[in-house]
């Protein structure tokens, strides 16, 4: 198989938001002339607002309200100067007061987005090393990842695994002056915490170790003073933590604030961090309501409103702990989030309540994985406990509704958050649908299935065959794969879906650029099996294709997909495999839809490549046929050559030329990282040595005739297609002999010797190919994936 194009990320994005948004649950619009909190208006209806971040419900206070008025006739609506120049008059007495509220020295910051950016390459010196939560907020991430700029190591972690946490300390406790774990005081999805007291732990340790925690969300509903979840559990806020609050969200105002009380750090930061210089500061309207806000924070007033909202949570968390309905993390922060597992089912629970009069929150990929998506619902002072009880007997009753009508289970939801489920499970099979499960070739029908699959790669009856002896029974554990041929019929035996499944090794990084994987194979030369996971994909790593065979107009041609999805859902959690790859479709598959609301993510492959030869004769007469640029790349680049080597077309090699090209595959395989996959089983080519669908092209230079310096490894599939399936070569001789080139055109005149009216070139090279004139057809991949932590630590890999 080759590499697929590097994810992009934020076209991924794009395409789900987008599905969310015409689903009509992401990017509306609020109605109405005023705004009480309590309630919201969307789309023509008064909905109880189960959605917002102003937990304390300080954004209505009226004595917030007046100080913002006051402030903009006496100040105006705006202070346009950077703050490194002069503050407005209000800035000072903001200031003092949040100081206060921390005991700590303080910077106020225009938003906690800008201020990561500015703090965070100020605090880290070039001889730190960070380590991300695989679960802090992108704002902190994004701001590390401009340390990369001065070589700044950054690594990641699963979330809240102390564990790993430790592995790193360990590993950088001796080569860096500090080692930042940069984490969320509570995360803004699920509502779970830090583990604060067991990392101040470590801290005691590790000397080394700097925490920097964004507590946004777990600002004013606790802690003393309302500073929030850490400063509640730490007390004192000790030198070797930097803690970013807000003044948004719960605290009614705007901006953000960093609390540091290592004096030195604090005047490296507040004389010049970036945005905290050159950005605008906050207007005279904000400032005076974070003033009002600051002062309800240091009176009594704080606790009676934190208690108040605490009286709500628990009657919600009472609530639910009564039904059956999955919520993620049982805590007692104000953030709730109710798992739905697939996107669709997602949409599909939040409308309904939306219907019912409730607003709520969707979240989803890249706030969570994709499969991971769920309804989070947050709990305010604003929420009374007749519509709180309400919320919870409408989602009682529209959470089966929906998992039913998305045609999935709760067992599917509870799965795909590891989570147990008491209740007797519910397994969908639609009426009239026979879904067959084989593990090897030789149990079908080889007719058959080369009726629905032949004449496509070396997946024909006798390929599959092949690949079963080939990646059976080796040493090593990335040559073994497992094989599953999945049919689904009718109750008339009429087959409405085709393919087959394998299970193997794959590298992590196989989806990233070809840096990462220059940087993972150094560390893998002393763990060769760092970042691997098992994968359960359509097709395998060998093949190439259209590898489904699907009736798009049977009646029950859409429960065959979600058949198939299913059952490979099944078979990932029952094999291991931590990821389900669907591949080679095409952009405008009929199949995205449904891919995309199950939990897929679609990544684009490299062009596939495709030569069609009906109309041609003889090379001369396909020569000829090729654009003038083509035909001036051919004269210049691989005539001249033919005459100085010796092509041999074999089915048999002798025993040096298999030792040469299990050599030469070696060779490419070593140095293309933009194809890192793990290298095939050295008996892979005495089985093709035996097997009568194979032969090799070879080339030898004529001065050397001894000396095999190319070989395309070549199957032939039913006469109805030529699969140049590998290419091996010697790349002391590549330039001097053109020798890709040369095993390209020689390829295409073996295909058109033996009568073969297609060739399957495959991807990779495609703008070599292409000046042979293949065809390029974009392909596409869809990816299931456990989490994101493997995706989100290549991505921070990029650039170092």
């Amino acid at each position: 198989m080759a590499k697929i194009k590097h994810h992009n990320f934020l076209n991924t994005v794009h395409e789900v938001f987008t599905d969310a948004k015409q689903e009509g649950v992401l990017h509306l619009y609020a109605e109405g002339k005023s705004f009480s909190g309590r309630k919201i208006r969307v789309k023509n209806r008064e909905l109880f607002h189960f959605g917002t971040t102003g937990y304390l419900g300080l954004e209505q206070d009226a004595r917030l309200k007046k100080a913002a008025i006051r402030a903009i006739e006496n100040y105006g609506t705006q202070f346009p100067l950077s703050k490194s120049y002069i503050s407005n008059p209000l800035y000072h007495e903001l200031e003092q007061l949040v100081t206060e509220m921390y005991e700590a020295p303080i910077i106020i910051t225009k938003n906690s987005t800008l201020g990561h950016l500015g703090v965070i390459p100020s605090a880290v010196d070039d001889d730190d090393v960070i380590i991300l939560d695989h679960q802090v907020h992108w704002s902190v991430q994004n701001a590390a990842k401009m340390l990369k700029t001065r070589s700044v190591p950054i690594e990641m972690i699963r979330h809240n695994n102390l564990e790993m946490l430790e592995d790193k300390l360990k590993k950088y406790r001796h080569s860096k002056k500090h080692i930042w774990y940069m984490a969320d005081g509570i995360y803004s999805m699920y509502g779970d915490y830090a583990p604060v007291d067991d990392l101040m732990e470590l801290g005691s340790k590790y000397p080394q170790l700097r925490f920097y925690f964004d507590d946004v969300h777990g600002m004013s509903w606790a802690g003393k003073n309302g500073t929030g979840y850490v400063l509640g559990q730490l007390g004192n806020l000790p030198h070797n933590v930097l803690l970013f609050g807000t003044l948004s969200k719960t605290f009614g105002a705007s901006g953000a604030l960093l609390a540091c009380s290592d004096q030195e750090l604090y005047k490296k930061i507040k004389t010049f961090g970036g945005p905290l210089t050159f950005s605008a500061q906050l207007e005279p309207a904000s400032v005076a309501a974070a003033i009002a806000s600051a002062k309800i924070h240091l009176s009594g007033d704080i606790y009676g409103l934190q208690e108040e909202l605490r009286e709500r949570i628990d009657y919600f968390n009472g609530l639910l702990a009564k039904t059956d309905i999955p919520l993620i993390d049982h805590n007692e922060s104000p953030v709730f989030f109710i798992g739905t597992g697939m996107p669709k089912t997602g949409y599909n629970f939040v409308n309904r309540l939306m219907k019912e009069g409730f607003y709520v929150n969707l979240g989803i990929f890249p706030a969570v994985p994709v499969k991971n998506t769920g309804v989070r619902i947050t709990i305010s002072r604003h929420n009374q406990k007749e519509e709180i009880k309400a919320l919870v007997e409408a989602m009682v009753y529209h959470f089966p509704k929906a998992l039913e009508e998305t045609q999935t289970t709760a067992e599917r939801v509870f799965h795909a958050f590891n989570l147990k489920l008491d209740s007797q499970a519910k397994t969908l099979l639609d009426e009239g649908l026979v879904i067959e499960e084989v593990e090897t070739i030789a149990a079908l029908d080889k007719q058959e299935w080369n009726s629905l699959l032949g004449g496509q790669g070396v997946y024909d009856w006798d390929g599959l065959q092949f690949l079963e002896k080939v990646f059976h029974g080796n040493k090593r554990k990335e040559h073994n794969w497992s094989f599953r041929y999945i049919t689904v019929r009718d109750d008339q035996g009429k087959v409405i879906l085709a393919t087959f499944l394998t299970q193997s090794l794959w590298k992590d990084d196989m989806l990233a650029n070809e840096d990462v994987s220059r940087q993972l194979e150094e560390e893998r030369t002393a763990e060769p099996y760092h970042l691997t996971s098992m994968v359960l994909s359509l097709g395998s790593l060998f093949t190439e294709g259209d590898h489904l065979y699907w009736d798009g107009k049977h009646p029950l041609a859409t429960p065959a997909i979600n058949g198939l999805i299913r059952l490979m859902e099944d078979r990932q959690r029952g094999l291991g495999a931590k990821m389900i790859v669907l591949r080679d479709f095409k952009k405008h598959t009929s199949w995205h839809g449904h891919l995309q609301g199950n939990g897929f993510v679609r990544v684009q492959m490299p062009d596939s490549c495709v030569v069609t030869l009906n109309d041609f004769q003889d090379m001369e007469t396909y020569v000829s046929d090729l654009s003038a640029r083509n035909r001036k790349h051919f004269r210049k680049d691989i005539l001249p050559n033919l005459d100085r080597v010796l092509v041999k077309v074999t089915k048999h090699c002798t025993v040096s030329e298999i030792a040469s090209i299990t050599s030469l595959y070696g060779n490419v395989n070593r140095h293309n990282r933009g194809l890192n996959t793990f290298s095939f089983p050295e008996k892979l080519f005495a089985c093709m040595n035996v097997d009568p669908s194979w032969e090799f092209i070879l080339i030898f230079p004529k001065e050397r005739p001894e000396s095999l310096i190319g070989a395309m490894l070549c199957y032939r599939n039913l006469e109805r297609v030529y699969v140049p399936a590998f290419v091996g070569m010697d790349y002391t001789n590549l330039n001097e002999f053109g020798t890709y080139r040369l095993l390209l055109y020689k390829t295409i005149e073996r295909a058109m010797a033996l009568g073969y009216p297609k060739i399957d070139l495959g991807m990779t090279a495609s703008f070599e190919k292409k000046k042979l004139g293949a065809k390029i057809i974009e392909k596409y991949a869809y990816l299931q994936t456990a989490d994101n932590y493997t995706l989100e630590l290549l991505g921070i890999m990029e650039g170092q």
